[in-house]
C-alpha cells in the first residue's frame, strides 16, 4: 500500500509538470500468480518504468501496450493468460494476450494514458481566430495567440498573447497544433514558420484558391520541401457546411480532435526531418526613412505603424498590404512601377 501511494504521488507530480506517462494498475488476478490487485507502475515515453508493471514475462507486453496508449490516447484493459482465445484487441477495449511463459492463471492490467492538455497555437486576430481561442480554451486546450497587433484584452481565454516572431522562437514540450487564421494578412509567413517546426498539425483558414496560392509560395519562394508542404491542411477543418466564424472554428476543432485521437485519414504531420539542422534566418528587409505606403500592386494604402511587407526597387522601398502583392511585385516590378516614376522617386529632388 505504501508503494501504491508512492506511485500515485509520483503520477500526480508528473501530471502537474505536464509530462506524458501511462499508469498501469493490476485490477484482477486468477491464481496462480504473484501479482496482487492494486499493484501499479508508471511507464514513461522512453519505455522506462517506475514501480511494478508485471513480472519478467508480462512487463515487456505491458510496456508495449502502454506506448501504444500514449500514441492513440486510448486506455485499454490487458488480459494476460496462458490459454486465451488468441492475441488481439476486442471492440470493447480489452486486449487479449496469450503468454506462453506465464506461470499460469490470469492477470488483468488497466493501462491508462495521462496526456497533458494539448497546446493550440492560433495565428491572427480575425473573427475566426477569436472564435478558435474561445472554443479551444473551453474544450480543454491550452491556447496561445500570435499576432504583432493583438490586444491581450481582446482574447481573455488565451493563455498567452504573443508577437509573430514568437511563433518561430517559443519553446514547447509536446508538439503544438497550429492554425493560421490571418486570412491573407500574413498567411505565408505564419505557415512557413509553422511547417519548419516539429508541430503536430498545421492548418490554414483559406479558400481552396487561396490555399493553392500559399502552397505555390511555399514551394517557389520559401523553398520548402514537398513533404512539408503536404503536411499543410488547407482549407483547415471538416466540411460541415460552416458559414459563421463560430461554425468554422468548430469544424477546425473537430479536425484537431480527429488528429489527436488518431482518427484522421490524412497525414497531418510527417515530421520535420527534411528541415533537420536548418533554421530560417529572419528576412532582412531594406528600411529607409522614406517608404512608399501605397501598395503598387493593389493600390491599398498601408498603415506605416503596421508595415510588414517591404521590397526595394531602384532605390525605392515600397510597402505592401500582403505577401501575395509583394511576391507579384518582386517577380515583375516594371509591371507595377514605370521606370520613370521609380527613378524620380529615387532622385534627391523627389
Amino acid at each position: 500500500m505504501a508503494a501504491g501511494r508512492s506511485i500515485h504521488a509520483r503520477a500526480a507530480e508528473l501530471e502537474a509538470g505536464g509530462r506524458r506517462f501511462v499508469l498501469a494498475t493490476v485490477v484482477a488476478v486468477r491464481r496462480p500468480t504473484s501479482a496482487r490487485p492494486g499493484a501499479s507502475g508508471i511507464v514513461h515515453p522512453d519505455g522506462t518504468i517506475e514501480g511494478w508493471v508485471g513480472g519478467s514475462c508480462a512487463q515487456p507486453v505491458v510496456v508495449r501496450e502502454a506506448l501504444r496508449a500514449l500514441a492513440d490516447g486510448q486506455p485499454r484493459l490487458l488480459r494476460l493468460s496462458k490459454d486465451g482465445p488468441g492475441e488481439g484487441r476486442r471492440a470493447d477495449g480489452v486486449v487479449e494476450l496469450v503468454m506462453t511463459c506465464h506461470s499460469g492463471g490470469t492477470l488483468e492490467i488497466y493501462v491508462e494514458p495521462h496526456l497533458p492538455a494539448p497546446h493550440l497555437w492560433v495565428a491572427g486576430t480575425t473573427p475566426i481566430a477569436s472564435a478558435l481561442v474561445a472554443q479551444g480554451a473551453a474544450s480543454g486546450w491550452r491556447v496561445s495567440l500570435f499576432d504583432p497587433v493583438a490586444d491581450p484584452e481582446a482574447f481573455p481565454a488565451a493563455e498567452a498573447v504573443l508577437g509573430d516572431r514568437d511563433l518561430a522562437r517559443l519553446e514547447f514540450g509536446a508538439p503544438p497544433y497550429v492554425v493560421v487564421a490571418t486570412q491573407g494578412i500574413w498567411d505565408e509567413e505564419a505557415v512557413s514558420t509553422a511547417l519548419r517546426r516539429d508541430v503536430a498539425y498545421v492548418g490554414l483558414v483559406a479558400s481552396p484558391t487561396r490555399a493553392t496560392v500559399v502552397r505555390t509560395w511555399l514551394r517557389e519562394e520559401a523553398g520548402l520541401a514537398e513533404d512539408r508542404i503536404a503536411a499543410l491542411r488547407a482549407p483547415a477543418g471538416l466540411d460541415i457546411g460552416a458559414e459563421t466564424a463560430e461554425e468554422v472554428a468548430l469544424s477546425i476543432l473537430a479536425e484537431l480532435v480527429q488528429v489527436r485521437r488518431g482518427r484522421a485519414d490524412f497525414v497531418a504531420a510527417p515530421g520535420p526531418a527534411t528541415m533537420a539542422g536548418r533554421t530560417e534566418a529572419p528576412m532582412q528587409l531594406p528600411i529607409v526613412d522614406d517608404i512608399v505606403l501605397l501598395d503598387p500592386v493593389c493600390g491599398m494604402t498601408v498603415d506605416r505603424r503596421e508595415v510588414r511587407h517591404l521590397a526595394e526597387h531602384e532605390g525605392v522601398v515600397y510597402a505592401f498590404c500582403a505577401m501575395s502583392c509583394r511576391t507579384r511585385f518582386i517577380h515583375d516590378p516594371a509591371a507595377f512601377v514605370p521606370a520613370s516614376v521609380s527613378s524620380e522617386s529615387a532622385s534627391p529632388e523627389a
